[in-house]
């Protein structure tokens, strides 16, 4: 992973997917499954800062000329074809785009993502190059105790090419890591759902979106086949 490592005294808990009961007053519990023990308190407050979100873009759109920020915005309706398409339900109503340019030539987007991993959310930057493809996966906060392998180059450089067309699911075309199974699960989670949604917002308006790829790829297995 590139840049360095802070450790940080105090996050905010992100949403427990574990059994949580009060201690006092502003304080929880968290019982940990694998562990079989309450984490401490150093645990709950860990976290790991690799990059900060504008060192992340300049890793991910390093060669273009200018960079811009949109946020798009989800109607229901939109929202609910999303939901569809990546198999799960999510929150969020907006996000935040970064789009790298050349001239009047789109270099590729990047977004920053927050989701869940075993007990609280991590965030990361998944980079996205122009025909939709996934060129890069960053790392920026990791706030588990245990886990942070999902930020090394190693690993998620698995992600680099796939498409909306592809699984991207542990078992099926991600190579799972042996105690951060929630963490890669919740990054390969997040890496469909930025694809998705470049699809939808900036590739299929241009003509160059899921149908094109998919024309591509069935051409790619005939021609292989017939060889023209």
């Amino acid at each position: 992973m590139r840049g360095h490592v802070k450790f940080l005294s105090s996050f905010a808990l992100g949403t427990a997917l574990c059994l949580t009961m009060p201690l006092s007053a502003g304080a929880e519990k968290v019982w940990d499954n694998d562990l079989k023990r309450y984490l401490t308190e150093d645990e709950l407050s860990h976290a790991e800062v690799f990059l900060s979100e504008e060192e992340a873009v300049k890793i991910m759109l390093q060669k273009s000329e200018r960079v811009r920020k949109e946020t798009i915005q989800l109607t229901q309706e939109k929202k609910g074809l999303i939901e569809q398409r990546i198999g799960w339900k999510f929150p969020e109503q907006a996000f935040e785009v970064y789009i790298g340019e050349t001239r009047d030539t789109i270099d590729g987007y990047a977004m920053v993502h927050n989701t869940i991993g075993k007990h609280k959310h991590m965030t990361y930057m998944v980079g996205v190059d122009p025909e939709g493809a996934c060129s890069d996966v960053e790392l920026l906060v990791f706030r588990e105790a245990r886990g942070s392998e999902v930020g090394r180059k190693r690993f998620n450089v698995q992600y680099e090419g796939k498409t909306v067309l592809d699984p991207i699911r542990i078992n099926k075309d991600i190579i799972n890591i042996t105690g951060a199974t929630m963490s890669v699960r919740s990054i390969s989670a997040g890496v469909k759902r930025v694809l998705v949604l470049i699809d939808e917002f900036y590739l299929k308006p241009a003509g160059i979106g899921s149908e094109t790829l998919a024309a591509k790829k069935d051409k790619g297995f005939f021609t292989s086949i017939f060889g023209n």
